[in-house]
């Protein structure tokens, strides 16, 4: 499974979110730090959903990081996150 993919499913089921994009901007990074051939090494998540109304920024990003785990995340060079409740 592509790691768009996994993201995207784990948000998903982690928060039921209203909106939710993910895409891959690893291509926009070639010859940078972290980028590897084939992509899937830079993200940008757009996500909005219910779950984190009472939350801070900070606890929203936690949240997010918490939900896709210590694994993909450790696979992932970069993840750009637009958070919203």
């Amino acid at each position: 499974m592509r790691v768009e993919d996994e993201i995207r499913e784990k948000l998903q089921t982690a928060f039921a979110p209203r909106s939710l994009s993910v895409l891959d901007e690893s291509e926009q990074h070639r010859g940078h730090a972290g980028y590897q051939e084939g992509g899937q090494s830079h993200f940008r998540v757009q996500i909005a959903a219910d779950a984190f109304a009472e939350l801070s920024r900070l606890q929203r990003h936690r949240a997010v990081h918490a939900a896709l785990g210590a694994d993909l995340i450790g696979r992932i060079h970069a993840l750009a996150l637009d958070i919203s409740a």
